[in-house]
């Protein structure tokens, strides 16, 4: 099964180095790329991807935000939240909102495409290291629910 991905972070880098990661995978498609969360929330509606890969802190909206509108509004897709800040205040902000994964970008390539998967089969997926601030070479054991 293939999956719709929707990329958004303000960073262009990040968003490239997102998508190279998963153009590793065939059964992932990026249907759009956004460098704010306005412009995500709008592909979001537009596109119906099947998960959007979020920044946390973007312009216009934040990841918060466009997770807590997706949820609000009844749409199909899955929010994984992508983020250098990890602290158990914003994790519970994110269940809070209804986002349904939560990743640190310290630990990229590998633990993104393992939430992603985990997205896909229709669980969550949330790290559960928590710590105030970015984390830096930080082992990290995911909560898969």
């Amino acid at each position: 099964m293939t999956a719709k991905i929707l990329i958004a972070d303000d960073h262009p880098i990040a968003r490239s180095g997102v998508r190279a990661i998963l153009a590793s995978r065939p059964n992932l498609e990026i249907c759009c790329e956004a460098s704010n969360g306005g412009e995500a929330l709008e592909g979001i509606i537009r596109y119906n991807p099947d998960i959007a890969v979020l920044d946390v802190n973007m312009p216009v909206m934040t990841g918060f935000s466009v997770a807590e509108t997706v949820a609000l509004k009844n749409l199909d897709t899955h929010i994984l939240l992508y983020t250098m800040y990890y602290s158990e205040h914003l994790l519970r902000e994110a269940r809070r909102v209804g986002v349904q994964g939560y990743v640190s970008k310290t630990n990229a390539a590998k633990e993104l495409l393992q939430a992603i998967d985990t997205l896909m089969q229709g669980r969550t997926y949330f790290c559960d290291q928590p710590s105030e601030g970015p984390r830096q070479n930080a082992a990290r054991r995911p909560l898969v629910l």
